[in-house]
């Protein structure tokens, strides 16, 4: 199992707190790239809910990682 955030992006709209296999149904219907399921599907589930994309891979870049002031646009 590897992440990208390419491939971790796809989950930002996933209805967050989802199990694994809503996360897997999420991507399918949102037309992931199969690299997403099959990541998913190589969790393992232990029928835990997962609060947001950071559960799944910690390395997730949030807003407070990019040295950007949102205010000068």
């Amino acid at each position: 199992m590897y992440w990208t955030l390419e491939l971790a992006s796809k989950l930002e709209d996933a209805p967050w707190p989802a199990t694994k296999e809503e996360l897997i149904d999420f991507a399918m219907r949102s037309g992931a790239p199969m690299e997403v399921i099959e990541n998913l599907q190589e969790m393992e589930d232990e029928g835990e809910t997962y609060d947001n994309i950071e559960e799944i891979w910690p390395d997730y870049p949030s807003k407070e990682d990019f040295f950007f002031n949102e205010e000068e646009y």
